[in-house]
């Protein structure tokens, strides 16, 4: 087991650090040996191909050579007289006439061990000047199988088939010999795989150039990625990578700027948190801190009064703090859960709710069979927020109402009250964070109740509006939130069973 408390090793330095390579280079120069090697194994496919190739040409040309000869010698007869070979130099002559010899093909007749005939014309080697050939020939016997051998010539590796002939009734021994030329064959093989191997290396270079461009082209988004992020502080989150195409490095790139959108907006949070915490405790803690400087600690009366003040104040900041966690988590991904709801059941619950809040004309103007996919708590939360907005500018025996109306692919909900309605200044700012409007000061309230309720419907990818005609009593909010479809669930008819 690792001991955690041991110091981490000391990073290497001078000429101890360890070269740095970057991906683009990895990967071109990753390129380049599989293509090296891909190149390297075709080449030397091509060659062996060729040689066999060749090897097997040269064998068949020796082989029809041969089979040419024998069918003349088996007729023991001259194609030219029309007579029979009446010696083995005969038979040798008659065949060596009928050869037309091509470039890289010669042949020589001997008897008993002497050159006897040559084709006539240019020749690639001299086959009667081949002392170690003219000896191995010279040694066959009439007998003796034919066989393909090779020999070193002043021309090059030869391969060559030495044919012992004889006449029936004389002793004379002949040899009919073919020869192919190896080298000169070779040696074209040999300059092919030269030429391949230059256009490899030229392909190579190629590969390289367009490999470097398009690495550079592709690790683009990764440079930028880095340079985004070594600009990135606590201070500016603002900085976004530029997203192109759509392979998967794009798709990284995208990745990051989703996650800084999120880092964006929980550090965004957190700091209008912080603001607003420090904004709004820091009035209850002077009044407390100021009453209990001025306090007189021997007079009971005085005591008692503080103390009231100061459990006031405490409480007041308990539920502003409450609010302000609220407030924040409305822009985590969990903050709704939602689920198919009936609209006609979640306004029912939520007026069989509300009429505790306090003694007013509760009433359901309107319903609607509509669905909507919400969280349900979420919802309740904010229409008991506006029905406690209503309480507060109502009187007893005023009417305080909800109703829905479903339009189109949106649903309504609205808190109407007979209250003294919202004027036109106090519209503009009542739904941003501690706006209170102008006679806000003679009811409670920290001034983050509607930023709640908006928070709620925006989170539905809904909002809420406000409805109140100037001069006119009374004021209608409404959450509009995104229409759902009917649940499978709730179009089921249940089978009817038989009770025996």
């Amino acid at each position: 087991m690792t001991d955690p408390t041991a110091p981490l090793p000391a990073r290497r330095r001078g000429w101890l650090r360890r070269p740095t390579i970057g991906v683009r280079t990895r990967i071109l120069a990753t390129v380049l040996v599989l293509t090296a090697l891909g190149m390297f194994g075709a080449g030397t496919s091509v060659v062996i191909m060729q040689r066999n190739a060749l090897d097997e040409r040269v064998n068949e040309a020796l082989r029809t050579e041969v089979e040419e000869f024998r069918s003349i010698a088996g007729s023991a007869t001259d194609p030219s007289t029309g007579k029979a070979f009446t010696s083995v130099a005969e038979l040798l002559r008659s065949a060596i006439q009928k050869q037309a010899p091509d470039r890289d093909e010669t042949f020589l007749t001997m008897v008993d061990g002497r050159r006897q005939y040559v084709p006539s014309g240019e020749r690639f080697v001299r086959l009667e000047d081949e002392t170690a050939l003219i000896s191995t020939v010279a040694g066959l016997a009439a007998g003796d199988p034919v066989r393909l051998r090779e020999a070193d010539t002043a021309a090059g590796r030869i391969r060559y088939a030495a044919v012992p002939v004889s006449v029936p009734g004389l002793s004379t021994v002949g040899v009919y010999v073919v020869a192919q030329a190896l080298e000169r064959n070779q040696q074209e093989i040999a300059q092919i795989a030269g030429r391949f191997a230059l256009v490899s290396l030229v392909s190579l270079l190629v590969v390289g150039v367009v490999g470097w461009l398009v690495a550079g082209r592709l690790l683009r988004p990764l440079r930028e990625l880095r340079t985004t992020a070594e600009r990135i502080s606590h201070t500016d989150l603002t900085e976004r990578i530029e997203v192109t195409g759509s392979d998967d490095v794009s798709e990284l790139a995208s990745t990051f700027n989703h996650m800084l959108d999120r880092l964006e907006h929980a550090f965004r949070a957190q700091q209008e948190f912080l603001d607003d915490a420090g904004h709004e405790l820091k009035t209850p803690v002077t009044i407390i801190r100021g009453h209990l400087e001025l306090m007189a600690a021997d007079d009971p009366g005085d005591v008692e009064e503080t103390r009231a003040l100061v459990l006031d104040e405490l409480d007041r900041m308990a539920r502003l703090v409450q609010d302000l966690i609220l407030l924040a988590q409305t822009r985590r991904p969990d903050f709704v859960r939602r689920e198919p709801v009936a609209v006609d059941e979640l306004m029912t619950e939520v007026l069989d709710k509300a009429v505790g809040l306090a003694a007013r004309q509760w009433r359901l103007d309107e319903q609607t069979p509509a669905w909507i996919h919400a969280d349900p708590q979420r919802i309740t939360q904010g229409l008991l927020q506006l029905a406690h907005n209503a309480v507060k500018y109502t009187t007893e025996g005023q009417v305080i109402a909800f109703g829905s109306r479903a339009e189109d692919d949106v649903v309504h909900l609205w808190v109407r009250d007979t209250g003294p309605g919202v004027s036109a200044g106090d519209a503009a700012r009542i739904f941003e964070r501690f706006g209170r409007g102008t006679d806000a000061r003679r009811v409670e309230g920290s001034g983050l109740g509607l930023s709640i309720v908006g928070a709620i419907a925006a989170a539905h990818d809904g909002s809420v509006a406000l409805t109140s005609p100037p001069g006119e009593p009374g004021a209608v909010f409404t959450l509009t939130i995104p229409r759902a479809a009917v649940p499978a669930s709730a179009t089921t008819i249940p089978i009817a069973q038989e009770v025996p």
